[in-house]
C-alpha cells in the first residue's frame, strides 16, 4: 500500500480501532511509549516510517529527508533522552517542505512556537530549550531502523498517530488491519448512537444473557459473549 492509499484508507480510522484490530488478527501491538504526545490536539497522521538515528548532529535528519518519499513519516530515535532536544523548527520545516506528514520523536523538542507555525504535526516525549552538546560516530542502521521505546521501527512499518498515542505495523498488514478496524469502527458508531438514543449498553451487550451463560460456564468471558453477538468494546 502507497502513502495515497494509506492515506485514503486510514483516514477516518483512529490508533484504537487498529490496536483493537491488531489484537484480533493476532499482530503485535507496537506503541510508541505512553509520553510521547502530540505537540497540539487533534494531530492525526498515517504514512511510511522514515527511520533516523540521531548522535548529536542534525545532518542524519537531512540524510533521511533526501531518502524519504512524500507522504512519509520521520521516526527519530534520540533514546528517549530528556536532557536535550534534537528536532527543531529548521529540521521541521526541511521535512514539511519534502512532502512527509509528520515527525515522531523518541525524545524530546525545541522551538515550539515556531513549530505551531509551521504546522507540521509533532509527536514526542516533551520539549526543552537545550540542544545537542555531544556528537557521538553514526552507525551504520543509522538512517535503516530506529527503536522508539521497546519496538525497532524500520521502512517496511508504516505510523498512524493520533491524540491516543502513536502505532507502529507492518505495510504488509496494513489492508487486512484497515477492514477490521472499519468494521470495529463502524460498530462502535452504531452502539454509540443507539446509546444517544437511550438503549443502553447493557441491553445492547445482552449483558442479562452473558451473566447466566457465565454462572453456567464460568470460563466464559464478556470479550467471548461480545464476539458472539457482533459487539465491539474491548479486546
Amino acid at each position: 500500500m502507497d502513502s495515497l492509499q494509506l492515506q485514503r484508507t486510514y483516514l477516518d480510522l483512529t490508533t484504537p480501532h487498529v490496536a483493537d484490530a491488531c489484537m484480533r488478527l493476532g499482530i503485535a501491538v507496537r506503541c510508541a511509549p505512553a509520553g510521547i504526545r502530540p505537540l497540539w490536539s487533534e494531530s492525526h497522521i498515517v504514512g511510511r516510517a522514515c527511520p533516523a538515528r540521531h548522535y548529536g548532529s542534525v545532518d542524519v535528519f537531512l540524510e533521511a529527508i533526501d531518502r524519504a518519499a512524500p507522504g512519509d513519516i520521520l521516526v527519530v530515535d534520540n533514546g528517549g533522552r530528556l536532557d536535550e532536544a534534537c528536532v527543531g523548527d529548521l529540521v521541521t520545516l526541511e521535512t514539511a517542505l519534502a512532502g512527509l506528514r509528520g515527525i515522531v520523536i523518541w525524545g524530546l523538542h525545541r522551538d515550539s512556537s515556531e513549530l505551531r507555525t509551521i504546522r507540521l504535526p509533532i509527536f514526542s516525549l516533551g520539549t526543552l530549550p537545550t540542544g545537542p552538546q555531544r556528537l557521538e560516530t553514526q552507525e551504520a542502521a543509522a538512517l535503516t531502523s530506529a527503536r522508539c521505546g521497546e519496538h525497532e521501527v524500520t521502512s517496511d512499518d508504516f505510523v498512524l498517530a493520533d491524540d491516543d498515542g502513536v502505532i507502529f505495523m507492518p505495510l504488509s498488514q496494513a489492508q487486512g488491519v484497515s477492514e477490521l478496524a472499519a468494521a470495529i469502527r463502524d460498530t462502535e458508531r452504531s452502539q454509540a448512537a443507539r446509546m444517544q438514543l437511550g438503549t443502553n449498553f447493557r441491553k445492547q451487550a445482552r449483558f442479562d444473557e452473558f451473566l447466566a451463560t457465565r454462572n453456567a460456564d464460568e470460563s466464559i468471558t464478556f470479550r467471548q459473549h461480545l464476539r458472539s453477538i457482533g459487539g465491539a468494546i474491548e479486546e
